[in-house]
């Protein structure tokens, strides 16, 4: 830790005075000539050795200096040569990912969003991964993903000197590199290492997403978006989504909801509440149908925005009577979704299409919350209004029903 120069001259001369780190055996103490200049030089080369990865020398090296000490009955020498032998050990078998044989290998993966991709580098020196870097590669043109990879291997190498043979990569490149061969393992301690690299480099995508997100809240509404565009093959964004619920109980004062979210967030002064009016009894989907009909035809009629996507809240059967209504009757081209639950009433998947197909979305993603956050919300809003609806049909009377009678006189006859 000290800044000393340590030229033979000024060790000669005695400029210095050995410090803390020399009592507590930290240091050699070179600066007064306790440790020789070829023993000092000896040291750094087997720092680099470690810091290369390469362990196995180092160790070698300590084992014959620990056998050479106890031969001349120096055990006490020896025994701190051993330790540090064990630390080694002991650092190389937590750091060793795979078998020490897989020596001098390189592997590269590769993630990809719109503007940019994001490119893992691995060097594996026996068994143990010892360099690691991943970085962003901003898109110029319309490059595939091969050429970016590509790309990035002639950098990544030229940067950290690597001469590897080996290099593993996730598919198929066609380059050539001099003496070198690519591998696309299938499965073994090769695919273990391709699988490290990928989760490298899925988790910095992430921690970029998120710092993004946090510079630019709006972009991340738009990526989730964008996400949802994708997963169903919507013709653009759906910036303006609408959600369906009925409520009732076994048929009486029967509600329904609809809530609107636009850019991803609520748009309360949009929400609007249904009281059935055609329909008898428990039956969802005709409720349903009443509801989409009279929300869509005074929306033509009024020439309001459309939504980009109708979201009912139920399955296959809800979807098909929506479909009834805007693609039948009022011959509308709006994309129609479904949401289901579990049986313990959670967001569980998302269906799309006529015949309807679950789309996969893994839970916990922001997409995920999305379109839980929606679900919960309708839910939330037609409990809401089913609940009021009910508590003042419980409080009514007869006499409600008579013309004439106002709350005064009402209350006089009760009494």
């Amino acid at each position: 830790s000290c800044r000393h120069p340590l030229t033979p001259e000024n060790i000669r001369a005695g400029k210095f005075d050995v410090c803390l780190e020399y009592h507590i055996k930290n240091c050699k103490g070179p600066c007064i000539g306790k440790q020789t200049h070829e023993n000092y030089l000896r040291d750094i080369d087997e720092i680099k050795q470690i810091l290369k990865g390469d362990t196995q020398i180092v160790c070698d090296l300590l084992m014959d200096e620990m056998k050479s000490l106890a031969m001349e009955m120096r055990f006490e020498e020896a025994q701190a040569i051993k330790e540090k032998y064990d630390l080694i050990e002991s650092y190389r078998s937590k750091s060793e990912v795979v078998n020490r044989i897989i020596h001098n290998v390189d592997v590269f993966s590769i993630e990809m969003d719109e503007a940019s991709a994001y490119i893992n580098y691995l060097h594996i020196t026996n068994g143990c991964i010892n360099q690691a870097f991943t970085f962003e590669y901003k898109k110029r043109l319309n490059e595939t993903k091969e050429e970016l990879l590509q790309l990035g291997i002639i950098e990544m190498r030229e940067r950290y000197k690597s001469k590897s043979r080996e290099i593993i990569v996730p598919f198929e490149l066609e380059m050539e590199l001099s003496g070198v061969t690519f591998i696309v393992p299938q499965r073994g301690e090769k695919k273990h290492l391709l699988e490290l690299s990928i989760m490298n480099v899925k988790q910095y995508k992430v921690d970029r997403l998120k710092q993004a997100d946090k510079l630019n809240p709006e972009q991340k509404k738009t990526r989730i978006l964008k996400e949802i565009q994708e997963q169903l093959k919507l013709p653009k964004i759906p910036v303006h989504i609408e959600c369906f619920d009925n409520s009732n109980i076994q048929g009486s004062d029967a509600v329904a909801a609809c809530v609107v979210f636009k850019m991803g967030k609520p748009s309360k002064k949009d929400y609007r509440k249904f009281n059935i009016k055609t329909v008898e009894g428990p039956d969802d989907y005709a409720s349903m149908k009443e509801v989409v009909r009279r929300r869509y035809s005074r929306a033509i009629e009024e020439e309001s925005p459309l939504p980009d996507l109708i979201i009912t809240d139920g399955g296959k059967g809800q979807m098909e009577v929506v479909r009834e209504v805007i693609q039948d009757e009022l011959r509308l081209n709006i994309p129609i979704a479904g949401l289901a639950k579990d049986n313990k009433h959670r967001t569980s998947e998302l269906l799309y299409g006529f015949p309807p197909l679950s789309i996969g979305i893994k839970q916990g993603t922001p997409l995920f919350h999305l379109l839980e956050n929606i679900q919960n919300e309708v839910h939330r809003f037609a409990i809401t209004f089913h609940r009021d609806k009910r508590s003042k049909s419980q409080i009514a009377s007869a006499l409600d029903n008579i013309t004439g009678i106002g709350e005064k006189r009402k209350s006089k006859l009760l009494q």
